[in-house]
């Protein structure tokens, strides 16, 4: 608004109206795309998974954000189904991170230690910073019974664990090994040393209490507790979403991409205070309030 129409408005007792609060940054999440070359399944709505992702890029290109993730099952099955959905991704004008699911997975033994590369992963577990936030993307197929190769020591040392200290949790679920815990505790004290936010990307929820949980899903959200800086655990897996905050930190699982017949995907906006999650398709909104540090 011109200075002379403002000056104008206040003589008759008018102010200009309030500009509406724009966010820090913001950043696009999509939840288990998880395509396949194979005929619909149900709920599983194969054929769907590329052009819905071609929409939702194209979404998010018309945006102004700072990144976006994937939050695991970026295919259903085979090393090939990469290949048919990596192009529409290498579309976005955005940097992508991806978190690996157990789909990752469903491929053959060969090539299950390259999948990290396929997705331009620095490691299958890493952390990044944006404006205060401080980002851990996390693996929860550290231990699992399908994303080693049969009888390696990791396969092993995965089996062990599950048979003597899950041996009620599904098999199609994970967890996260003992180093890699200790990683998130030393990238959380340090975010608490420095006063930043933190927001922990996973494929597997921890919270409320579901089937598709984490194996050590109690030992993960004691962890975060001890930390100020825990803030929001984003995550898929579970296609039909949840949430539930507990110890001031927000467990956010959204809606699968996959099986719905609209889309599901979100755009995240940073506040001070906050963080709200701007849902399209059949994923809804949330205001996520920080509790302070």
């Amino acid at each position: 608004m011109r200075w002379t129409a403002m000056l104008a408005l206040a003589a008759l007792g008018a102010a200009p109206a309030p500009q509406a609060e724009k966010p820090a940054f913001s950043i696009g999440a999509i939840a288990d795309a998880q395509y396949a070359d194979a005929p619909d399944n149900g709920q599983r709505m194969y054929h769907t998974a590329p052009g819905k992702l071609a929409a939702a890029v194209a979404d998010f290109n018309r945006q102004r954000l700072a990144f976006v993730v994937h939050l695991g099952d970026f295919i259903d099955k085979d090393w090939a189904s990469y290949d048919a959905m990596l192009p529409i991704t290498r579309r976005l004008r955005h940097p992508v991170h991806f978190v690996l699911g157990n789909h990752e997975f469903a491929i053959d033994d060969a090539h299950k230690p390259r999948v990290p590369a396929k997705l331009g992963m620095p490691r299958r577990y890493y952390s990044f910073e944006r404006q205060g936030w401080l980002f851990l993307v996390t693996d929860g197929n550290d231990l699992s019974s399908y994303a080693w190769p049969a009888g390696s020591p990791e396969h092993k040392r995965s089996m062990a664990a599950h048979a003597a200290l899950y041996p009620d949790k599904p098999l199609w679920d994970g967890g996260i090994g003992g180093e890699q815990l200790a990683w998130i505790d030393g990238e959380l004290a340090r975010a608490d040393r420095r006063k930043l936010k933190v927001m922990l990307f996973s494929h597997f929820p921890v919270w409320p209490e579901n089937p598709h949980n984490l194996w050590n899903a109690p030992a993960v959200m004691a962890l975060l507790e001890r930390h100020p800086s825990a803030k929001i655990w984003l995550d898929g897996h579970n296609h039909d979403g949840n949430y539930g905050e507990r110890a001031g930190i927000h467990y956010v699982n959204m809606k699968a991409m996959l099986d719905t017949t609209e889309t599901s995907y979100a755009r995240l906006d940073f506040f001070g205070d906050r963080v709200e999650l701007r849902g399209t398709g059949r994923q809804g909104d949330l205001v996520l309030r920080l509790r302070p540090d």
